[in-house]
């Protein structure tokens, strides 16, 4: 049942997670600086926010009139045990306190259609909110009839009435997330587990310009508050924190997005290149069992190198339509529409402890053939002339024809 799936999702630690403001501001301010009508006039569905805790819900309500927004909906699942006994979680207003007794916990539909100084201090806050909310005046606080899963009836209604969706979805439920963003025809601004973009549901869209990063960039990830007391990364000023290889996924655009990547040709890398593993070298090595050059490292991308390249996942983050096509992953599956040129027959890997296991990983990745046994994991074929070294996961990309 979907929602017995959802609690399960909501009671793993990896989705125990709560976006810091500062981090909503920078992403969500960049689209604006692109186009500053990206939000005006439209209608934002936060789908998985619990506006006594979302930051998200926060962000925009704050800033409802200068995005020029519509409407703005935040649905939660499972409301945090503050819910409906406290509106100070909308901001750090101590002003409201706590009702006596044990909240009913239910999930909540906020709407919000016009913000404005309610208690005449000339300054627009939660507080105003709040007292909005409670006078029940031109938006609406209700709870829900069901519990806010995204897929039920109701969150879809209210899904058909949105413009966009800006959400930190659960992270076990991203892909079938993903796929009913895309089944509506939505535009979104979502986080997402960077390990995701692989999988036969997410890489697709990229290599279709469907999807792509958004405009914070991927390395270092991003830091949560956490829940869980026993997965603490840092403590800042109290606050339990985590850092999770999460990414800001899209499909508005940004001015990040267009920016050419700036590179070297290929001698010039082989000279002058910042990496031991390329300068000094004679070639980019080529694949055995794909018709395309290994690039260990994005800025190492040869500007004159006309064939097809392979490079790491973190690309996608700098990848640049207007520079670039997107070929295909290497994975050996047929569905990522890239097949390698020959399947390995009887491959096994060779530990440095002497060990032979199977080798069907040579299957599924990119390989190098080898001059000499190495000191580490290599790998063996009855087809393959030599060692074989398998690569990571690889974006197969080439030049844009001008």
């Amino acid at each position: 049942m979907p929602n017995s799936n959802l609690s399960s999702a909501k009671n793993a630690k990896n989705d125990e997670f709560y976006t810091q403001y500062s981090d909503i501001q920078k992403e969500i301010e960049a689209y604006l600086e692109y186009n500053p009508d990206v939000f005006r006039d439209k209608v934002v569905y936060c789908n998985c926010d619990d506006p006594y805790e979302s930051n998200f819900f926060r962000y925009f309500v704050l800033n409802f009139k200068k995005l020029g927004l519509k409407q703005l909906i935040t649905t939660s699942y499972k409301p945090s045990p503050v819910a409906n006994t406290q509106l100070g979680l909308l901001g750090d207003d101590k002003t409201l306190t706590k009702s006596k007794g044990r909240p009913k916990l239910t999930a909540n539909k906020f709407i919000i259609n016009e913000v404005h100084d309610i208690d005449g201090n000339g300054e627009f806050n939660l507080k105003d909110v709040a007292k909005q909310l409670k006078a029940n005046k031109h938006n609406e606080w209700t709870p829900l009839e069901g519990e806010g899963d995204f897929r039920s009836d109701e969150c879809v209604d209210l899904l058909n009435q949105s413009d966009i969706v800006v959400t930190n979805p659960p992270f076990s439920l991203f892909r079938e997330y993903v796929k009913q963003l895309f089944d509506y025809k939505k535009k979104f601004v979502i986080i997402g587990n960077k390990n995701n973009v692989t999988s036969k549901e997410i890489f697709p869209l990229f290599k279709a310009n469907k999807m792509w990063s958004g405009r914070t960039e991927w390395s270092g990830g991003l830091w949560f508050v956490t829940m869980d007391d026993g997965d603490v990364d840092k403590v800042i000023d109290g606050v339990n924190m985590k850092n999770v290889p999460a990414i800001w996924l899209t499909n508005l655009d940004h001015g990040r997005r267009h920016q050419p990547l700036p590179l070297m040709t290929m001698e010039e890398n082989l000279k002058h290149s910042k990496h031991k593993e390329i300068k000094g070298k004679k070639a980019y090595d080529k694949y055995d069992n794909y018709d395309a050059i290994e690039v260990s490292f994005t800025d190492a991308i040869p500007s004159d190198y006309d064939g097809v390249m392979g490079v790491p996942i973190s690309f996608l983050d700098k990848y640049n339509p207007d520079q670039f096509e997107i070929v295909g992953i290497t994975s050996g599956r047929d569905e990522f529409e890239s097949r390698p040129s020959k399947k390995y027959l009887n491959p096994q890997q060779h530990n440095p402890n002497g060990t032979i296991t199977n080798g069907s990983k040579a299957n599924t990745r990119a390989t190098i053939l080898l001059k000499n046994i190495p000191s580490d994991i290599y790998y063996t074929a009855d087809n393959a002339s030599g060692p074989l070294m398998i690569a990571y996961a690889r974006i197969l990309i080439k030049h844009k024809k001008k």
